[in-house]
């Protein structure tokens, strides 16, 4: 555990498979897991949890605001209904076949008597709190944000994670309603392998990095100008509605990527993080390999201590290995936000809370920092992804997918950072990391180990001072190896290994040299970098979309004398790859399968 001085903290807080480019490995990934929705109803596409709270008064003119679902099916015009009754639709409810609405007092009966009607509710007596699929107890966005970590009480106070950017180096974002909205996207250079394909650059063909993306800054397009808890209960919103997402991609439709490339996408967040009003304040990094080298020596563990060392956040998620499996590569390192996934059950109690099976906890020497929800999360659905295709059972409403895993909780401290940085723009990467552990809520009959501090809390975040000092481990000097960087994940490619201390240009890696320029700020140049071209040159532009990091350089490129064809980087041929998709943390489709971190 990384070790604190000068902490103002609150006494009694204890600190699938894929097809595709493949990995050699065929271990589980570790961050998603999906489960297939089951109706516990026979009127309602989902089965939603009701609360019943205090009564709506009233209005002034003897209207109510209510929440009218309707029979799913139903040929019935409801909105035209509502209107003939005199009331009038205030928005659409389509996740629950259903409408808010105002309505004479007068009228409901009549409304609520209709064979179209499931039920008319006055709105306020009923909470979404989760898609809850018999037992299977799915978290809506609505659950996680404003009933588990109370992420409300940031909005409530105007703080939302506007003018914060988060930078996800993931799969893709795909332009989807909850990510489309306002310039939410900013694509960053595309360093995947599907780069050259027109029709894949920057979209995420996996499901993944979308699915978090909705997590961490999800809005959708029907949703006001200012965010409430209200707001929860009757748009998408992710943890920071307000915050950018920076789409950084380096995975395909399988999920394959080299260590290098992470590494050069990490490398250019640190340099661009002021590009043309950018703010890029964190970094998301579901992402882990089982390196065999100390953090001290690793270069993924100096490139995200680089990103710390320039004021960015870095959340990484713990790993899906089991609960006695080690810290994934880079959570191992203390300076990061390692974080471990929490099932909450929908409610702000601990009580009932529990660290799921798959959840990696770490050693007693360098363990999870704290947990946040992660387990059947229901966020965002890539259409045409891998995830949507093989798995139609995760589908929840043809718009919203269910996952489980350290990704999704990564992603939600990704998004409880930008609120906080929204609330204090001077504040630090460790006073951050303090701040969040000296808040969370320990977790009754879990261990300090696969805990850490506990679950994540905004609530007691949003009142507390902001916590002095700084972290003292020792600093990774990142000249150690790549090839034992990757671990056991070695991309393959028609029988050659990329493997060795070379990146995934085939350029030979020397630790001390590119530390050195990393450092400096200076390891991306012109769009070379480790001394290769990766992608063109025009990022200077002002246009933040279509920009030409087409990786058009990348043909001619070998590993052990096995040259890169322009065809072969169309995201085309890769299906014969050995790829297990197992550094994701966070893919689990229809039950804690897959997982990314």
């Amino acid at each position: 555990m990384p070790r604190w001085q000068e902490m103002n903290t609150h006494s009694g807080k204890t600190g699938v498979s894929w097809d595709g480019p493949r990995l050699r490995t065929a271990t589980k990934a570790a961050g998603v897991s999906w489960t297939a929705p089951r109706l516990s109803s026979a009127f309602f596409a989902l089965a939603l949890a009701l609360t019943v709270l205090v009564p709506t008064p009233a209005l002034a003119d003897d209207s109510v605001d209510v929440i009218v679902q309707q029979v799913p099916g139903t040929a019935t015009d409801v909105a035209a209904l509502i209107d003939d009754l005199g009331g009038t639709v205030t928005g659409g409810l389509g996740i629950i076949d259903g409408f808010a609405a105002e309505l004479p007092s007068s009228a409901l009966d009549s409304l609520a008597g209709h064979p179209a009607i499931a039920s008319v509710v006055p709105d306020g007596t009923v909470e979404l709190t989760g898609w809850d699929y018999a037992s299977s107890g799915q978290e809506s966005m609505a659950t996680v944000a404003d009933r588990v970590v109370n992420a409300d009480r940031f909005w409530n106070g105007g703080y939302t994670g506007e003018g914060v950017d988060v930078a996800l180096i993931d799969s893709g974002v795909s332009g989807v309603d909850g990510l489309t909205v306002n310039g939410k996207v900013i694509n960053g250079p595309d360093l995947s392998f599907e780069s050259q394909n027109p029709d894949l650059q920057y979209v995420d063909s996996f499901g993944h990095g979308t699915h978090l993306a909705g997590i961490i800054a999800g809005r959708s397009n029907s949703a006001p100008n200012k965010i409430t808890t209200k707001e929860a209960k009757r748009h998408f919103l992710g943890v920071a509605p307000d915050a950018r997402i920076v789409n950084v991609k380096v995975a395909t439709r399988n999920g394959a990527t080299d260590v290098s490339q992470v590494i050069a996408a990490i490398d250019w967040v640190v340099q661009h993080r002021d590009d043309n009003g950018m703010n890029i304040r964190v970094i998301n990094l579901s992402f882990g390999t089982d390196s065999t080298q100390s953090y001290r020596y690793d270069p993924l563990a100096f490139a995200v201590e680089q990103a710390w060392e320039h004021g960015i956040v870095v959340a990484v998620a713990a790993g899906n290995d089991g609960n006695s499996s080690p810290l994934r590569n880079p959570a191992s390192d203390p300076f990061v936000i390692a974080v471990g996934a929490a099932a909450t059950n929908g409610s702000e109690r601990t009580g009932d809370d529990s660290i799921p099976s798959f959840s990696s906890c770490g050693t007693y020497q360098r363990h999870v920092d704290l947990v946040a929800p992660g387990k059947s999360i229901v966020s965002l659905l890539a259409p045409d992804s891998s995830a949507a295709r093989d798995h139609p059972e995760a589908i929840v409403d043809g718009s919203y997918l269910v996952g489980s895993g350290t990704s999704q909780a990564a992603a939600v401290v990704s998004g409880a950072a930008a609120l906080i940085i929204d609330q204090r723009p001077e504040i630090t990467p460790d006073q951050v990391k303090a701040l969040l552990m000296g808040t969370a809520q320990p977790i009754s009959g879990e261990s300090s180990k696969c805990q850490g501090a506990g679950l994540l809390d905004l609530s007691e975040a949003y009142g507390a001072s902001t916590p002095n000092g700084h972290q003292s481990s020792q600093a990774a000097q990142g000249t150690g190896s790549l090839e034992a960087s990757r671990g056991s994940f070695n991309l393959e490619h028609d029988g050659v290994v990329l493997e060795g201390e070379q990146d995934i240009m085939g350029n030979p890696w020397d630790g001390a040299s590119w530390s050195s320029l990393s450092a400096d700020g200076d390891s991306w140049s012109d769009g070379d970098w480790n001394g290769a071209p990766w992608s063109g040159a025009s990022w200077s532009g002002m246009s933040w979309s279509g920009m030409s990091w087409s990786g058009a350089s990348w043909s001619g490129m070998s590993w052990s004398g096995a040259s890169w064809s322009g065809a072969s980087w169309s995201g085309m041929s890769w299906s014969g790859m050995s790829w297990s998709a197992s550094a994701w943390l966070g893919l689990s489709w229809g039950g804690p399968a897959f997982f990314i971190v």
